[in-house]
């Protein structure tokens, strides 16, 4: 190594150069096959081991004898890969390969530490080999510029570094588990040892004293979990107990993966399984720290704590002095230089006609074509001429000078297209060189349209043959592609062109500022930019090439480039011209074919100069076998294009190497540097032979990080070797300046853009003006502000320094730039990294793309990999966890996610390299259809806000006085007073008999009976719309009769026995449920079971009614005969039911007796209900209650006999159940009573309804409302057209327990809006176990006309979701960040009084503060009915009282969270209206990291992230949030989600998902209300029940 004068170094033992040169000698010999494989293994191992002092207490077995012997097939094996291997060329190292390998041997071999994602069968597809492309015979269009930007690798076939693979074969590919690590006494080369058992174990804790292992920093916790780790050595990933003083690799635990271990659930339920076994490997893997928990915070403008990275005392900063601008050399006006490149070009072509200036070559190898300097002259006019004469009409000519013109050539054809250039040049018009369009979509086609529209091109110029390849419509058009502008095409070949007068020449002026052509080039976001290079610039750039390489006249000159743009253009093309030299043009097809031909061409025609990129350096050797009669002594100078690449400098090392002995001599290879913008940048000049070799930087990436060079670095193992791409270009200034802000020059030891100043560059983007100025305007300015020249100067867009003796080094680009947590990173080396991670081959054809995102204010890494068609999920699996500890090891960073597709799927570039801004927008939206994700959020996200600490509990006083000074209102509010409200008469004779209102509503039904028999009460519609039934006042009290009659003979039952109704919704659930109040029964109503789904549904219908206390089961005589089947049986055994009476034939007589009660207290029925978290519970309701209760609804919605009512609801609990049975026995009105179960056969049936009976009061629930969103929404029009009217509806509640879902009603309201219905029309109710109505409908439709009805929606309001999480409500404006809109839940019922409760102090709160609501009213439940009776329970829910305030009212808590607002409403007695919001119930709520997370939140924010999410729901365990995604889509697309589903969670929630799993639709459990059943969703994954598509754990 060849130290940089004026860096702080350590010299290097002489003994180190030495092994090096034996090392190097003996590793030539094998490649040149001059020795065996056994032979070197046998050789290397003696040398290395005589260099190697024996580590202290080491067994100085392990150093020789100890290898594992290499098998036959090991070896055979070697060869195979050395023929075909899959790296990317610029990215192959052997320093660094070693260097990963060590670092990868410092995590240990161990089993993987994180849980394996899990897949469906289907989704692992096993491909066959066939697939697999050896290089020889590759197939695609492969890749010729440098991977198309930042850190894409492209579709080389690059070999795995000889040097590795051997000490592969030493250190083992037996299946014993072997150790790789790096001694402490060498930086770059690793001891290999390869043993077995304790011995490998030894060995690595010998190395593991010696070697600084730092245990970089962690994430916050997410386990809250603190662990002591004073006994354990924290590996990455997992925890490795250790016995204090033992250390051998025997006594290492690691958990085996999908070991299923005893676990809790929630409930303290013990799961055995594997779901579970994984998570608690996930939770072990995060309870370790990994990154150093942040001390400073910023407060952000929502009070929301974002924690922002500090920046680190101890990290490396720049302490050189102030760089200064480097000049280069006079250019040096030889006489004889033409004044512009059309003179030369005529010099040449009248002068030397028949001197070669081109030669193109078939795909044999064979000169195909010689183009002369005559025949180049005397085509180029003839294209002038039909250009500017021949496209459009004399008057109006299609082209003008000025104009832009796309130039459009295959690979390989160089002659046509300089035929085309040239032609332009003569004409005074602009080409724009693009590459040929495969096909109409092709990626990133788009963009190149838009650069072409752009420019006004309206004519582009081709070759007969590409003319003809184009794609073609069936009428012969070429179709217009993908965002491109229409364009006349227009082929140059001679045949074609009619030949110009004699009288008519080009007009050939001296080069001057106009435009001489348009580069494109390719952003980082993929938007393609055009660069217009002035004929002077043009001009001068090759003057100063011409300097730089001493071209001479007639020199031959082989180029492998592509010669359309960047350095093929500049040398092979326009310098070439200038200076007639003889240029030989391989295309890229040939070498593809015969990767040597280049080589082969230097020879054959003893070129002087050849144009090649790392990668075609790299081909060759891999082709080279032994070819006697290579002889490169004439070259005098090798362009290396790529040569600012860092990861070039191993490609030639190992080039000279092998072709050093065919008289390659060392100084010939000249690295280049350029860019689109300022053309070439650097070129390392031709050496005289016997000068010293240039320098080498060798520099510590942690340094390189943070932006300063250093070069000897503590971690040995992350280093970057660069080499110099020689001094500044002649007749050009260079700078190096800071690459963000100012451009103010940087220190010498400090890493920025470089920036030159000189005639020769590019001087705009065409069309922008904007980007132009901060591009090819920069003025840098000292550190005192001062500029440092008159003249602008260009940024490059090349990173790198200004070495000693002026040497120019590139470290990186800025495309590939990446900014995590303040520290830069470079695409390249992070792909470099990957690719030197074993097994090398996995990676198909080393087509890698790194990039990065971003996700909650910080750039986030993404890895996509093509994986090798053979690989099985073990192996991906593998090869993703290492590169992971790779990347963090060398790099100091974390992966965000690492992603691996099937390969040849990544979209390509037109040269075959990836297209890296299109895999990126694939990525994005979810359409990239990788194969295996990994997610690593938990190491990478460190910006989290810090958790909430809660505080300790204030007590009364300071509540009491909080509340006063503030001036805040206690929040509480009623609805009107029953006992105030004078009822009018009808309801007077109804309610009240003398004096006493009716307590019973078996009373009322008799009252009814007599006074108006023939008034019909229920009507029951069919799927059809027709009448199924009906019931008048008379027939209901006859039929209940009956029941009553027949419980008493054949029941034999008692007053007060339990009876559970299990019926269809209908009438005859209403009549047995007026028989049991009739015979004194106590009723319950229990869904029937599925007949499609017995066996989940049946235990359910047992457990009410066991729980209930049923002495008898009442049924219809179908349902009856379902209970006797032989499924049911098998999921319930008949014989455990109570007796089941069918109620389909009733006995003739009346009972003797109607049964009265005698207190008004006793139960009326029971209400049983399964809540959302999947508890089961009855509430008991007394007769008082249940008359109280249906007196609130007839006054809140003002019901009368006349009335008709509209119910789609299920009549089995809470006020679905009152407002179907109970309501129109006591209200009179009749009640159409539509099943929602019709509604799946006919989604019109409800609606149809409501207009058919003019009704003006309708109620549904949910999932009714959804049904119609989604079976109606097409076809509003043709319900329009068979006259469904809704504008008489005035009220359309929908009944719920829950937030009302304001997005679900809006679309109602929307989509029906054309059919007449209301946008105020639809409201929403709520209740819940303690009482099952709080709310219910809203203000009068004709009440709010009067005040306009134009203004928002006065329900409505937006919460800031952040401070909800907090418990605090803070009101925003409409749209704002994190705004969440809450709709209030309808209006207060009469008789009802709330308040709002803090829930864990009992004090009340005050107005708009978050807290649970309590209510207190004569219809709450007067208890639980439970079987255990469970009173500490009873009495919380049911007789709270205030801790302070008024603590004499007895409250029913609802275990809702919400809160109360005075809006500017008033209602009919002019109070002004309170509003309240309900947010959520609190059992449902997850706390994570002290915050209160409602599900729903999370879960929109999910659905809303990909359009193939059709449901979410999450839940926690373990303190790890799981979400659960349906997926409506091709199983293909589930992977795409996980990523996806990480992002939004993250940006909107501030929360690291843990677990996500995909499933089939349907999978996600519903409940009749349309409530998700989140809890037994989580039973079912951790019983491993939900056969998930894929489920990922994310690290």
């Amino acid at each position: 190594t060849v130290f940089l004068p004026g860096f702080p170094l350590k010299l290097k033992p002489s003994a180190k150069n030495q092994l090096k040169k034996k090392k190097k000698k003996l590793f030539v010999s094998l490649v040149l096959c001059d020795i065996t494989q056994k032979g070197y293994e046998k050789k290397r191992t003696k040398l290395i081991g005589a260099y190697f002092p024996q580590a202290p207490g080491m067994d100085p077995s392990i150093g020789q004898e100890r290898r594992t012997p290499v098998t036959p097939s090991s070896s055979s094996r070697y060869h195979r890969r050395r023929s075909s291997g899959s790296r990317d060329e610029r990215y192959r190292s052997d320093v660094h390969t070693e260097a990963v390998q060590a670092a990868l041997a410092k995590h240990k071999e161990r089993k993987m530490a994180v849980p394996m994602p899990s897949k469906r069968r289907s989704l692992v597809v096993q491909t066959s080999m066939d697939a697999y492309t050896p290089p020889d015979t590759s197939s695609g269009s492969e890749e010729e510029d440098g991977g198309g930007g930042g850190g894409t690798s492209s579709s080389r076939e690059g070999s795995i570094s000889m040097e590795h693979w051997i000490g592969r074969a030493i250190h083992g590919t037996s299946s014993t588990t072997t150790t790789t690590s790096s001694t402490a006494s060498s930086s770059s080369s690793s001891t290999r040892s390869g043993g077995s058992g304790a011995a490998a174990g030894r060995l690595a804790d010998v190395l593991a004293q010696h070697v600084h292992i730092s245990n970089h920093s962690a994430p916050p916790d997410v386990t809250g979990y603190t662990n002591n780790t004073s006994n354990t050595t924290a590996t990455d990933g997992i925890q490795v107990e250790r016995a204090p003083g033992a250390g051998t690799a025997a006594q290492r635990q690691t958990p085996k993966y999908g070991n299923a271990e005893l676990m809790e659930t929630g409930d303290g339920v013990p799961v055995s399984s594997r779901v579970s076994a994984k998570i608690q490997q996930l939770v072990n893997t995060l309870k370790r720290p990994k990154r150093p928990p942040l001390r400073e915070f910023f407060v952000d403008d929502f009070e929301e704590l974002l924690e922002v990275q500090q920046p680190d005392p101890n990290q490396p900063k720049a302490e050189g002095a102030q760089m200064v601008v480097m000049r280069g050399e006079q250019l040096g006006v030889v006489t004889n230089w033409p004044p512009s490149l059309e003179a030369a070009l005529q010099r040449w072509g009248t002068i030397s006609p028949k001197a070669p200036c081109l030669t193109t070559m078939d795909t044999n190898g064979k000169p195909l074509y010689v183009l002369t300097y005559g025949k180049l002259w005397s085509r180029s006019v003839k294209v002038a001429y039909n250009l500017l004469h021949k496209l459009g009409t004399k008057q109006e000519p299609l082209v003008r000078p000025g104009d832009r013109v796309a130039l459009v050539f295959p690979n390989n054809d160089p002659a046509a297209f300089m035929t085309a250039f040239y032609g332009c040049l003569l004409a005074e018009v602009v080409p724009v060189p693009i590459e040929v369009p495969l096909t109409r979509k092709d990626a990133g086609s788009q963009q190149i349209g838009f650069l072409l529209g752009s420019c006004g091109v309206t004519v582009a110029l081709t070759s007969d043959a590409c003319h003809k390849g184009l794609p073609k419509s069936p009428t012969g058009e070429i179709p217009q592609f993908k965002g491109w502008p229409k364009v006349l095409w227009f082929v140059t070949e001679s045949k074609h062109l009619s030949k110009p007068p004699r009288d008519w020449f080009p007009h050939i002026k001296d080069a001057n500022q106009d435009n001489a052509y348009i580069e494109y080039k390719t952003c980082k976001d993929g938007s393609v930019l055009g660069v217009t290079v002035m004929r002077i610039a043009m001009l001068t750039h090759c003057q100063a090439i011409t300097q730089s390489c001493s071209y001479t006249e007639a020199e031959t000159i082989v180029n492998v480039l592509d010669f359309k743009k960047d350095v093929g253009l500049w040398h092979a093309v326009l310098t070439s011209v200038m200076n007639m030299m003889h240029v030989i043009s391989i295309p890229y097809a040939l070498m593809k074919v015969n990767p040597l031909s280049w080589i082969q061409k230097v020879c054959q025609y003893k070129a002087k100069v050849a144009c090649v990129k790392s990668r075609d350096m790299h081909w060759a050797l891999v082709a080279h076998r032994d070819q006697r009669d290579i002889n490169l002594s004439s070259l005098r100078m090798l362009v290396v294009a790529d040569g600012s690449n860092p990861w070039s400098i191993s490609s030639c090392d190992a080039f000279l190497n092998v072709f050093q002995t065919k008289g390659l001599r060392p100084e010939v290879i000249c690295p280049c540097a350029s860019s689109p913008e300022a053309l070439t940048v650097a070129i390392r000049r031709p050496l005289e032979e016997g000068t010293t070799p240039p320098g080498r930087g060798i520099l510590s990436m942690q340094g390189l990080s943070h932006g300063v060079i250093r070069v000897d670095s503590e971690e040995k193992l992350s280093v970057l070797t660069l080499q110099d791409v020689g001094s500044v270009m002649p007749g050009g200034m260079m700078c190096v300046v800071k690459p963000e802000g100012v451009p103010q020059l940087c220190k010498t030891d400090e890493i920025g853009e470089l920036c030159v100043c000189t005639v020769a560059t590019g001087s705009s983007y065409y069309g922008l003006a904007g980007m132009t100025k901060n591009t090819f305007e920069v003025f840098p300015v000292s550190n005192s502000g001062v500029p440092v020249s008159e003249f602008p100067f260009t940024r490059t867009g090349l990173l790198g320094f200004i070495g000693p003796a002026g040497l120019i080094f590139v470290a990186g680009k800025m495309d590939g730039l990446m900014v995590v947590g303040g520290r830069r990173h470079n695409a390249d080396d992070i792909v470099a990294t990957a690719l030197a991670v074993e097994p090398m081959k996995f990676v198909y054809r080393g087509r890698i793309a790194v990039f990065s995102i971003t996700v909650l204010h910080d750039e986030r890494i993404v890895v996509v990999a093509e994986q090798r068609p053979d690989s099985t999920e073990e192996d991906s699996f593998q090869w993703m966890s290492r590169v992971l500890q790779a990347i963090d090891s060398i790099h100091q960073v974390g992966v965000y996610c690492l992603a691996l597709v099937p390969s040849n799927t990544l979209p390509k570039t037109p040269l075959g390299g990836i297209h890296l801004s299109e895999t990126k927008q694939l990525f994005l939206e979810g359409a990239l259809h990788p194969c295996n994700v990994l997610m690593c959020p938990h190491t990478c996200v460190t910006n989290l806000p810090k958790p909430r600490q809660k505080q300790p509990e204030i007590g009364p006083a300071s509540v009491m006085v909080g509340n006063l000074v503030s001036g805040k209102r206690i929040a509480q509010a009623s609805g009107r007073d029953l006992g105030q409200i004078e009822d009018n008469d009808q309801a007077r004779k109804v309610c009240v008999r003398g004096g006493q209102l009716f307590l019973f509503l078996s009373e009322v039904l008799q009252w009814r009976a007599q006074t108006t028999p023939d008034h019909i009460l229920y009507t029951l519609l069919n799927s059809r719309g027709t009448i199924a039934s009906s019931l008048t006042c008379v027939q209901l009290h006859k039929r209940a009769e009956k029941i009553a009659a027949m419980l008493g003979e054949r029941g034999h039952l008692q007053d007060g026995d339990h009876v559970a109704l299990v019926y269809p919704p209908g009438i005859d659930l209403i009549v047995a449920f007026y028989g049991c109040l009739y015979a004194g029964c106590v009723p319950i109503t229990v869904r029937p079971p599925h007949p499609q789904n017995i066996a989940t549904t049946l235990p359910t219908v047992k457990m009410i009614v066991e729980v209930s206390r049923s002495v008898c089961v009442m049924t219809t005589q179908l349902i009856s005969k379902l209970l006797r089947s032989k499924e049911a049986c098998t999921a319930v055994d008949f014989r455990t039911w109570p007796p089941v009476m069918d109620t389909d034939d009733l006995p003739k007589k009346k009972p003797p007796l109607l049964y009265k009660p005698s207190n008004s207290d006793t139960l009326a029925y029971l209400d049983f209900s399964v809540s959302t978290t999947g508890m089961l519970a009855g509430v008991k309701m007394s007769h008082t209650a249940t008359s109280a209760f249906c007196r609130s609804i007839k006054l809140q919605c003002e019901l009368y006999p006349s009335r008709e009512v509209a119910i789609c609801l299920d009549p089995y609990c809470g006020l679905g159940f009152v407002l179907w049975c109970l309501c129109s026995v006591y209200s009179g009105h009749q009640s159409i009573l539509i099943p929602p179960s019709e509604l799946e056969v006919n989604p019109a049936l409800w609606l149809s309804a409501v207009s058919q009976y003019k009704v003006r009061d309708t109620f549904c629930s949910y999932s009714v409302m959804e049904l119609c969103t989604k079976g109606l929404g097409l076809q509003t029009d043709s319900l329009k057209s068979r006259g469904l009217d809704l504008s008489r509806v005035r009220t359309c509640v929908v009944v719920a327990e829950e937030r009302p879902r304001i997005a679900l009603t809006q679309s109602f309201s929307k989509l029906f809006k054309d059919l007449g219905l209301h946008p105020r029309a639809v409201s929403t109710s709520f209740g819940c176990r303690v009482n099952l109505a709080i709310c219910l409908q809203p203000h009068r439709l004709g009440k709010l006309a009067d005040q306009g009805t134009s203004g928002p929606d006065p329900t409505t309001v937006y919460v800031d979701m952040r401070a909800l999480r907090h418990d605090r409500v803070r009101l925003v404006e409409r749209g704002s960040p994190h705004s969440l809109p809450l709709m209030e839940s309808g209006k207060i019922l009469p008789g009802v009084r709330i308040i709002i409760a803090n829930p864990e102090t009992k004090g009340p709160m005050g107005e708009s503060h978050l807290g649970e609501i309590w209510v207190h009213s004569g219809h709450n439940a007067s208890g639980y009915f439970t079987v255990y009776g469970d009173e500490a329970l009873q009495s919380d829910h049911f007789n709270s009282r205030l801790s302070f305030g008024d603590t004499q009212t007895v409250w029913a808590r609802t275990g809702y969270l919400g809160f109360l607002r005075r809006t500017e409403l008033t209602d009919a007695s002019g109070e002004r209206h309170d509003a309240l919001y309900v947010v959520g119930a609190l059992e449902e709520a997850m706390e994570l990291r002290g915050m209160r997370y409602h599900p729903i939140d999370i879960e929109t924010s999910v659905i809303r992230t990909h359009k193939s999410i059709t449901e979410c729901a999450v839940f926690t365990w373990t303190n790890l949030l799981v979400v659960v995604v349906e997926l409506d889509g091709s199983e293909q697309e589930a992977l795409d989600l996980v990523p996806l589903v990480t992002n939004v969670v993250l940006e909107e929630h501030y929360l690291i998902v843990g677990v996500v799993v995909v499933v089939d639709i349907g999978v996600i459990p519903i409940n009749s209300r349309g409530e998700k059943q989140r809890m037994h969703l989580r039973d079912g994954f951790l019983a491993d029940q939900l056969d998930p598509i894929y489920v990922a754990y994310n690290m």
